[in-house]
């Protein structure tokens, strides 16, 4: 226990003050009931005493005055209190070729599309953060049950530059990976576990354990052009972590955007279907090629509840007042019911 004003536990002083004016009160009693009768003579004129139960609201006021002291301190104490560790980590994919209108509008307005879709679909306690992704990775959203912080990044998301899948599969993976770690900051060994499908679900893959406690969705079309890791590097950090890696390819092979470079004609940008779905083979996950709602919601349906504790400080002052207060009373009602006397 611990005390965010300790100077106020001087006060507690007041108690052994308190119970020294207790037992002098008494000695000063007894000599008085002595003046009036002599030692023989006390049995016939008191056949019974009080005994114990005369000390017993005393103590009783002693012990409420003590924890009404003590709460003048602001007394905290460790709690240890739930915490939902279930993680969506989103990863969006805002190269050029997500300007393509082969899917209407185009590609990165069917990413946004989704996106909404999982949000709105994805549990209330479940974190959710989000990676987007052009020539480099950017963490725009951190783990967060604010759905609003992360449409405001989705609605953000402009198309252009190459396709570094593999170091934004790398920063969601790190991003999961502290989400997993306990309270103590220490960062936990999950080994792959072998998977069966969920009941009254289908296609989705579930674990026979336990649900993991963080999740990848990688909505992408194309094939990895910049960046330093490839994807199935990525992956691999996600196996070996026992995350699950959801895929969605956008776009078909009719796919075609204008050289970026101004030369020549249109350019074909076909999805890589095949990296995509040996992403989410190996990591327990699942390749979708055009998602619906229902499809999306096998992302969040494979997580479920994963609940673990932290160690937070805790104010218990209205507690420990509390008790004082249930103290007095007691001592308050003892008095009155053996004695006919308040206090």
């Amino acid at each position: 226990m611990t005390f965010q004003l300790p100077i106020a536990l001087w006060a507690l002083l007041l108690v052994p003050l308190a119970m020294a004016a207790y037992l002098l009160a008494e000695r000063r009693r007894g000599a008085h009931t002595a003046r009036f009768a002599s030692g023989h003579l006390m049995p016939n004129l008191l056949p019974r005493t009080p005994g114990w139960r005369r000390h017993a609201p005393p103590a009783l006021y002693l012990l409420a005055l003590s924890g009404l002291l003590l709460s003048l301190a602001r007394p905290t104490v460790p709690l240890r209190v739930p915490r939902e560790a279930a993680t969506v980590v989103l990863v969006m994919d805002t190269s050029v070729s997500m300007g393509a209108t082969d899917v209407l509008p185009n590609r990165l307005a069917a990413a946004n599309s989704a996106g909404r879709r999982f949000l709105q679909a994805v549990p209330a306690p479940v974190r959710v953060a989000m990676i987007s992704f052009s020539n480099a990775a950017e963490l725009v959203a951190a783990p967060t049950t604010n759905r609003v912080l992360v449409q405001q990044a989705l609605d953000t998301m402009r198309a252009g530059g190459g396709t570094a899948m593999g170091d934004a599969l790398a920063l969601a993976v790190a991003v999961a990976r502290t989400s997993l770690a306990p309270a103590g900051g220490a960062q936990p060994t999950v080994a792959p576990t072998a998977t069966r499908p969920i009941a009254g679900t289908t296609g989705i893959t579930g674990t026979a354990t336990t649900p993991p406690p963080a999740a990848i969705l990688l909505l992408s079309d194309g094939a990895n052009t910049a960046g330093q890791l490839q994807p199935l590097d990525a992956a691999a950090q996600a196996q070996q972590l026992g995350i699950p890696v959801y895929t969605v390819a956008l776009g078909t092979t009719a796919g075609v955007i204008e050289n970026p470079d101004g030369s020549g004609g249109p350019l074909s940008v076909p999805p890589d279907e095949a990296t995509l779905r040996r992403v989410a083979s190996l990591t327990g996950g699942q390749f979708f090629s055009a998602p619906s709602a229902a499809d999306l919601q096998a992302v969040y349906a494979r997580l479920g509840s994963n609940v673990d504790y932290i160690e937070e400080p805790q104010e218990v002052t209205s507690a420990v007042a509390g008790v004082a207060a249930l103290l007095l009373v007691a001592g308050s009602a003892l008095s009155v019911a053996w004695f006919n006397r308040f206090p």
